[in-house]
């Protein structure tokens, strides 16, 4: 029996299907895969990082972006982070103004589906991106924040954020936002010894 070879989308037929498309999906190397739903917990970390950066940013060239906001990594990929930050005049990619092309900042709030992924070839194909200077992955089940940060050189450092008291400290877009309000509301349990 002959195995019949799976065709994959173009960057063109990717975005045809996706603006019209009732939900979200990532595209990579020529494949969509659909997005799935976050609990409360995600949907407070999101809504509380996009406040607080909105702030911190009013008076900036700075503005954030949730995760309606597809991201063009490459024609090969096209990603919904949790919250992107863009700096500057918005590259456009074409005149539909709906894709985001120079992210400063990126943030995903990890959950037990998408851990793998995020940490993974999320990272990966985010780290390819020039104009990124600072990934954020935030913790949903327990105070812990992880930011990777891209030096002068290209290398990439992490900084690991574990208590409450602490600033995430983002120099890449001059903000600080102590953790307590990035959990604000969330209800995480106190670590135990």
């Amino acid at each position: 029996m002959a195995s019949h070879p799976v065709s994959k989308l173009t960057e063109e037929q990717y975005l045809a299907i996706e603006r019209v498309a009732e939900f979200r999906s990532e595209f990579i190397d020529g494949e969509m895969f659909a997005m799935s739903g976050g609990t409360n917990r995600h949907g407070r970390i999101q809504r509380n990082l996009l406040v607080d950066l909105d702030l911190a940013l009013e008076a900036r060239t700075c503005e954030p972006f949730g995760s309606d906001n597809r991201v063009r990594v490459s024609s090969r990929a096209y990603v919904y982070p949790d919250v992107t930050v863009v700096c500057g005049e918005q590259q456009a990619f074409d005149e539909h103004d709906d894709i985001l092309m120079n992210p400063v900042a990126i943030f995903e709030v990890l959950s037990p589906s998408t851990e793998k992924y995020d940490r993974g070839l999320k990272s990966r194909l985010y780290r390819s991106i020039d104009s990124l200077r600072d990934y954020v992955l935030v913790d949903q089940e327990q105070v812990r924040v992880e930011q990777y940060t891209r030096q002068a050189d290209g290398t990439w450092t992490l900084r690991d954020y574990q208590s409450p008291d602490e600033e995430l400290k983002i120099d890449s877009i001059g903000v600080a936002i102590p953790l307590q309000r990035i959990y604000r509301r969330v209800g995480i349990p106190p670590a135990t010894d």
